[in-house]
């Protein structure tokens, strides 16, 4: 092989090699950084991996929001209208949360069930749900309705 046409050989070879290495690592990278949705029945089912970092929504049960009096603490259960998933977060909640109200948490969740928050995030006005959110309660709301026996 003569010289010259070697090293265009390893110079296509070399880009070649650098752009794959740079796709893979790319790849990788926007893997790690994907915050799945779940639904609190895909939790109550163990549809939803433990451990790493998901987001879970829902409404906010009535008459669950615990506070802790000495600290930011906070919990609460979201539900979707089928089941029930209790919520532990540290920190601020935003202005737009209350009961009966829609959010959206981002969090992990433990062996034993709960979730544990990193962030909460509620709807900006009265009319807007999160498109998640609402699917999973018509789903939820579906499936209990072809579950309950016809009279």
């Amino acid at each position: 092989m003569k010289p010259l046409r070697k090293r265009r050989l390893i110079f296509v070879i070399s880009i070649v090699v650098g752009l794959g290495a740079a796709i893979g690592l790319g790849l990788y990278a926007m893997q790690q950084n994907i915050n799945l949705f779940y639904s609190p029945q895909e939790v109550a089912t163990g549809k939803a991996p433990v451990g790493p970092l998901i987001r879970l929504g829902g409404l906010v049960v009535a008459g669950s929001v615990k506070r802790d009096a000495e600290s930011l603490q906070v919990s609460f259960d979201l539900t979707d209208n089928a089941e029930k998933v209790t919520v532990s977060y540290n920190g601020i909640l935003p202005d737009l949360f209350r009961e009966g109200q829609g959010i959206v948490t981002m969090g992990k969740l433990q062996e034993d069930g709960q979730f544990v928050a990193e962030e909460v995030l509620a709807k900006h006005d009265e009319n807007y749900m999160s498109p998640e959110v609402a699917e999973a309660i018509k789903k939820a709301e579906a499936e209990a309705k072809a579950r309950k026996p016809k009279e």
